[in-house]
């Protein structure tokens, strides 16, 4: 625990009905009890709200409202916890605050409550990043992968996958450290097959990528294709509003507009580009420029054409490795030219409410089918988990491949430790003890 107990608004910036400050910490009561008026600290009652008045060092009322105790170590942080809430005035906030740091609290850091719950051991890290997953997810699939990581999918996994390396590892160490004890190592065949396994489990978790990517970034998703072929207006019934310009007059779109869209759970990020033509003006030149650097970069491309002009002059887009193309064949209410007849695009037309209904469904059926989205575990590691298993991966193949060349187990004990490192990270535990406590409990070195 730490000795300093700190103190914070932990409502967003801004006037509201309510605000709540926390305080958290060895002297988070006797703290709190300065700055309160009501029912004394030794009647606080745990998880109970009690009514009072929060005043300033001279004794002035600054606001009435709710104080609730939480007890350490059955508390988020695992200390002494205490929440105020109050009027949800910036200034009545900030002097509630001010007289709390008066009172002995410092102020806390960004992120200091959780890293606190995570040093007292209430949450391991991916718990810990699954909080910000939870506020910032701008969908319900986010929302649902965010809280099965918070209520530890992701971080029991992790562990079982550390158990499993860890009872491989004891047995080389046990092999290698006490060769008086008559221990029999296990045969070649098992201690690979043990790996074969645990690798397959983190192919399964690094498979998981990709979906984690999507659900905190949205799918990067372009919309491209000639002047005057409905690409601003297909943006703005996708997003329910008017958000780009629209014109006849060719060339009215020169920069890139991005916005973000939740299509039925699967986030999209849309970002509306310059029609592509020859012959443009120098300032419309930078704006195709830019559109080209935008598919570039793309995951999916939404190439728009007019269906009932022809092709002439209409450029073929060629998507990155990887991404998907989606031809929409625009204006469907008009007659299609002959030159679109054969096109696999979908038809759309933006003044037709059913018409752009359709697409949206299209649109996600495709990107559920290429997906697991939609199933009932949503387990999705991030960046960070990613740079970690794969880094385990290796250090197991560079043990399995040891063991096939027949090298000295000593080699083969330094890449599984190096590999139980790796995954140790994800969760934020890297505890050799462990390592000696299974040699020992398994064992019975020393009887």
């Amino acid at each position: 625990m730490y000795d300093s107990t700190i103190a914070a608004i932990a409502s967003p910036p801004g006037v509201g009905a309510v605000a709540l400050i926390r305080v958290s910490g060895r002297d988070a009561v006797a703290v709190a009890a300065k700055v309160f008026s009501g029912r004394p600290s030794s009647r606080w009652q745990p998880r109970c709200q009690h009514w009072g008045k929060f005043t300033g060092p001279g004794g002035e009322t600054i606001d009435e409202g709710l104080l609730t105790y939480f007890p350490g170590p059955n508390s988020f942080t695992g200390e002494d916890v205490v929440e105020i809430g109050c009027h949800g005035g910036m200034l009545v906030t900030r002097r509630i605050l001010e007289a709390l740091l008066e009172a002995g609290a410092e102020a806390a850091a960004p992120g200091a409550f959780s890293q606190r719950a995570f040093l007292n051991g209430r949450i391991d890290l991916t718990q810990a990043e699954a909080i910000m997953d939870l506020i910032s997810a701008q969908t319900d699939l986010a929302i649902r992968a965010a809280g099965q990581q918070l209520a530890g999918t992701l971080g029991a996994e992790i562990e079982s996958i550390r158990r499993d390396l860890i009872a491989l590892l004891a047995h080389v160490e046990a092999y290698i450290d006490f060769p008086e004890e008559d221990i029999d190592p296990d045969s070649l065949e098992d201690l690979s097959a043990g790996m074969d396994r645990i690798a397959g489990r983190l192919d399964h978790l690094l498979a998981t990528a990709d979906q984690g990517r999507i659900l905190r970034e949205g799918i990067r998703t372009v919309i491209c294709g000639p002047p005057n072929a409905g690409k601003s207006s297909l943006l703005n019934r996708l997003l329910g509003f008017d958000r780009a310009i629209v014109s006849d007059l060719a060339g009215t779109t020169r920069d890139t507009i991005e916005e973000f869209i939740n299509l039925k759970g699967i986030p999209l990020r849309l970002i509306d580009t310059a029609g592509l033509r020859e012959g443009a003006g120098e300032i419309e030149r930078e704006g195709i420029e830019r559109t080209r650097a935008q598919i570039a970069g793309a995951e999916l491309v939404l190439h728009v054409v007019d269906a009932s002009q022809g092709r002439a002059g209409i450029e073929e887009i060629t998507p990155p490795s990887g991404a998907r193309l989606v031809r929409v064949l625009n204006k469907s209410d008009l007659p299609r030219h002959a030159d679109w007849e054969t096109d696999a695009g979908w038809p759309v037309s933006c003044l037709e409410s059913d018409s752009v209904e359709a697409f949206r469904q299209g649109l996600y059926d495709l990107l559920a089918a290429g997906t697991s989205l939609a199933s009932a575990n949503l387990t999705a590691i991030n960046a960070r988990h990613q740079a970690c298993l794969k880094q385990a991966r290796r250090d197991l193949a560079e043990a399995r491949n040891l063991i096939g060349a027949g090298e000295s187990p000593e080699f083969v004990a330094s890449c599984l430790h190096a590999s139980l490192g790796a995954v140790g990270e994800v969760v934020g535990r890297t505890d050799i003890e462990e390592i000696l406590g299974e040699i020992f409990s398994r064992f019975c070195i020393g009887k």
